[in-house]
Formats: structure tokens, sequence, C-alpha cells
């Protein structure tokens, strides 16, 4: 993958297809490469050329320590659009990725062309809290979950009851997940969990002037609806979309729905 070197980190990134550029950041822990199987070919069909990233800490780019704030990661994003890019883009993040890109458009907004925010939210509450808190306990911890376990509770985390019903599907997913675990001990993916909102920032989303998409999943645990819906309400002029039967994993899940927002977003439906 190709590099470039922003103030002593190696931030790598991938590019596919021509056309109107679209960057593309995963969640926590998520390479860039998450984007490939789904978005980025449904991106690049489209006429669009789509940019994917490592976020600092996570795959190739870092390195990444202790203190790691979403200011840090918005900087890495500045450079990506700066120097890879070559100008304004629009921008489509998830859960970590969305924080990333709402912040940016507080601070950089004429690097962004359009904006959609998937899995996200406006401010915090006790359980995202709690949630955040510990798992950056259990990265400390230095425990190492039995493989099966750790997958079963990444599904029920993550997953929505469809799938969990289906047992082909659900399978699946176990599968994958047993055998690419979470990586919650490395120095980069320690800081990446340090990565989170901590306060209300509703008041400071409403000077967005960006055309914002908001998209949640019906059964997301980690960054419920109500939230998404409260983070497009903060947002002048946000749409918003639910999409049934997906959890915080909606654009994996529900590729053909979340493909089908994104184009009709970024005017290629």
């Amino acid at each position: 993958m190709p590099t470039i070197d922003v103030s002593g980190v190696k931030l790598s990134y991938e590019e596919s297809g021509s056309g109107d550029p679209v960057l593309l950041l995963a969640g926590t822990g998520a390479r860039g490469r998450s984007w490939a199987l789904h978005q980025v070919p449904a991106l690049t069909g489209a006429g669009l050329r789509a940019y994917t990233m490592d976020n600092r800490g996570i795959g190739e780019s870092g390195p990444a320590h202790p203190g790691l704030t979403v200011a840090d990661l918005v900087a890495d994003t500045v450079a990506v659009v700066e120097r890879v890019v070559g100008g304004p883009c629009a921008l489509v993040g998830t859960s970590m990725g969305a924080l990333i890109v709402q912040e940016l458009l507080l601070v950089r907004p004429h690097l962004v062309t359009r904006a959609v925010l998937m899995a996200s939210r406006a401010r915090p509450d006790p359980v995202s809290l709690a949630l955040a808190e510990g798992d950056r306990e259990l990265g400390d911890s230095g425990i190492t979950l039995p493989p099966r376990y750790a997958a079963v509770t990444r599904a029920l985390q993550n997953l929505s009851p469809a799938t969990l019903a289906d047992p082909g599907l659900s399978q699946d997913w176990l599968d994958l997940f047993e055998f690419s675990p979470e990586d919650r001990t490395s120095p980069g993916a320690r800081a990446q969990l340090g990565v989170l909102l901590t306060t209300d920032r509703r008041a400071a989303y409403a000077k967005v002037r960006t055309p914002v998409h908001v998209i949640s999943f019906a059964d997301d645990l980690i960054a419920p609806p109500e939230r998404g819906r409260e983070l497009a309400a903060a947002i002048p002029g946000a749409t918003y979309t639910e999409i049934p039967d997906a959890g915080h994993y909606g654009y994996l899940e529900q590729p053909d729905v979340v493909d089908a927002e994104l184009l009709r977003f970024l005017g290629r439906a």
C-alpha cells in the first residue's frame, strides 16, 4: 500500500477507480480494507474514485501512542485529503470514522463536499461510556479471551437479531470473528480505544453547513438509532435514514442497502 509521512507518522491508503473522489474512514480497530468488499466496488462502479486509509495505529499506519485524540485523527485525514486526494472530496465514516468526519466538518469544512455519517452520535450516554471504559480495561489487563467466546460476544454486540437468527449467516460471522479477532492489546489498538465522544457536541454541530446524511442501523446497540436521529437533528439540513435488520456493522450486514444510500446521496443513484 502507498503511504505518506505526516510528522513522523506513516499513513497508508489505497485508491480505486476514477471520477469524483470519496474518502472512507473505518471505525475503531478496523482497517481501511473493511470497505473493499462492498462499498468500494459500488462507488467505483458508479464512476467515483474511492480512497480508503488505515487510521493511525491500525494496519500499516502508525505509530499511535496513549493520549491519541480525535484531533490527531482529524489532522491525519486532512493530510490525506490535501496530499493524496488533492482537494475537496466527499467523506464517509462509520463509528469512530464518523466522529472524525464530524469534527473535521467544524475545523476544515472547505475540504468536504458532502459527508455521510454512519453508526454515530452527537453525545455520549452512560452505556457508551461504560462500554468504552470496559474495552480499555480489558485491553490494559493483558487478558486474552478464548477465541470462541470473544467471537460470540462480538457477534451479540455488533450484529442484528435477524443475522443471528439465520444459522448459515451467523455461523459465517462467528467463523470470521474467531479467525480474525479484535486487537485490544497492541499500542495502536489501545490508543484508538481512547478516542471517543465524551461530551455533548450538539451545539457545536449546529455550526455545520456542509450537506450531511446520517445513517443509523435499527439494531445497533453501540450507536442506537435515537442517537443518530439526535445527530441529524443537530446538523442544519441533515437528512436521516434508518436501515432495518442491521447492527453496528450494518455497512457489512446490509451492504446493498447502504451502498444504495451512499450512491443516492452522492448523486449517483
